[in-house]
């Protein structure tokens, strides 16, 4: 950073219809976004596998696979790291809900661990109801500063 002048902050957004074969045009983008905001290869792998499982579960448990409503992915990136926001139509949900994956009665469910992972490969995650409907999964990473 330049003296007191806060880093310029760059945004995209995406819309996309509740269909699962638009998650691997969200994976791609998000990948492009974290190599653009300086993520190394594996990095940004992460990144785009963490907002894979958010928009994954916006399609299947926020808007129950219902093609009439979007998906949207908002994009906020600068030089200090990048933050995800992904929003569904749906009704939400109580996080505190969600089973722990880790839990031995679950360790064998083939589902259940997305928010798991998000929380894995992200610096922060975070929900909330949106005002006008649906659930806002917020996911942030932070660059890390390459000298020692």
């Amino acid at each position: 950073m330049r003296g007191d002048k806060a880093p310029e902050t760059y945004s995209i957004s995406l819309s996309v219809a509740s269909g699962f074969e638009f998650v691997e045009l969200v994976e791609a983008v998000t990948t492009t976004l974290a190599r653009l905001t300086g993520f190394d290869e594996e990095t940004a792998m992460w990144i785009s596998m963490a907002v894979r499982e958010a928009v994954i579960n916006a399609i299947k448990h926020g808007n129950k696979e219902d093609r009439q409503k979007r998906v949207e992915i908002q994009y906020a990136f600068n030089h200090d790291g990048l933050s995800i926001c992904v929003r569904d139509q749906g009704s939400g949900f109580d996080p505190s809900q969600v089973p722990n994956p880790l839990d031995p009665e679950n360790l064998l469910k083939p589902t259940g661990r997305g928010i798991f992972y998000m929380k894995a490969f992200m610096d922060e995650v975070d929900f909330w109801s949106s005002p006008t409907g649906g659930t806002i999964v917020r996911l942030r990473k932070k660059i890390r500063s390459r000298n020692p």
